[in-house]
């Protein structure tokens, strides 16, 4: 499964979206919670450190494949926006699937 990302650059920022969605998702869900419910400011730190370099590396590989493939800027905006929004980059990953 994992094969079928690291084979182009596309496969990679699919991958890296991925992930960055679901260490959001963590921030949001787990570690924001832990820290404010129960003190735990650790949860936040570490968990918002990783969510930031997952983040970093979709803003620079949006814009390598916004070049590669000639996105339109109304793609590159979407998957921008996506990133931003809770769940977005599971929906901008089920789009791209779709628009091969």
């Amino acid at each position: 499964m994992l094969k079928q990302y690291l084979v182009s650059s596309l496969g990679i920022f699919r991958l890296i979206a991925l992930l960055e969605g679901v260490s959001y998702l963590v921030l949001l869900c787990i570690a924001m919670p832990l820290k404010y419910k129960f003190g735990y400011e650790f949860a936040v730190k570490y968990t918002g450190w990783i969510h930031g370099i997952l983040f970093i590396s979709y803003i620079i590989l949006l814009l390598i494949i916004w070049k590669r493939c000639n996105w339109s800027f109304k793609k590159v905006a979407f998957a921008f926006i996506a990133s931003l929004l809770p769940f977005g980059t599971f929906v901008l990953d089920k789009h791209l699937r779709e628009n091969k």
